[in-house]
């Protein structure tokens, strides 16, 4: 668990280093993941009632192919800045913002410590593109020469299992 403690000490800055590997995405119950390298640090700042989070997440995950099925690994540069209030939301409150371009989170009032996992999970995830392939050339080759045979018949070369190849020419006359 990536903890960092809201309570219990002075304002000033306080700095929290984490590893993460395929184990944390399985407590997310997330089979995506086939491995994982992330270094999460993160710098909570605390004066008066603002408690600020800077956070990076640099690695990378571990995915597979969408093309071959192949592993592939993707990098993972992410940063995420977040401003911890205790209470509840309050829309008014925040609508007209302060400038600051913080992701504000909301904790109960008896919380004294802030997970991080889940927002660190959402934004590693986030960070991964929708298409994951290799790069040309970079694909498993024998996958590739099954995805591209060359048994795919072509307009002069009908196959003869085809059950439409007798309609071909049909409506030609």
């Amino acid at each position: 668990m990536l903890i960092i403690p809201l309570n219990g000490w002075k304002a000033g800055k306080q700095q929290f280093s984490w590893h993460v590997g395929k184990e944390f995405f399985e407590r997310f119950d997330n089979s995506e993941i086939l491995d994982a390298d992330l270094v999460i640090e993160a710098v909570a700042e605390k004066s008066g009632d603002y408690n600020g989070i800077d956070c990076s997440i640099r690695g990378a995950l571990t995915v597979a192919c969408d093309r071959c099925l192949e592993d592939l690994v993707m990098p993972v540069d992410e940063s995420i800045r977040l401003s911890v209030k205790f209470g509840r939301e309050d829309a008014s409150r925040d609508a007209a913002g302060d400038g600051d371009e913080r992701e504000v989170v909301y904790i109960s009032p008896d919380d004294t410590d802030f997970d991080l996992s889940q927002t660190v999970y959402d934004y590693a995830m986030l960070a991964l593109p929708l298409q994951r392939v290799h790069k040309d050339g970079e694909c498993n080759p024998e996958v590739l020469r099954h995805l591209c045979s060359e048994s795919v018949p072509t307009e002069e070369e009908p196959v003869q299992d085809n059950p439409f190849a007798a309609l071909k020419g049909l409506f030609d006359k």
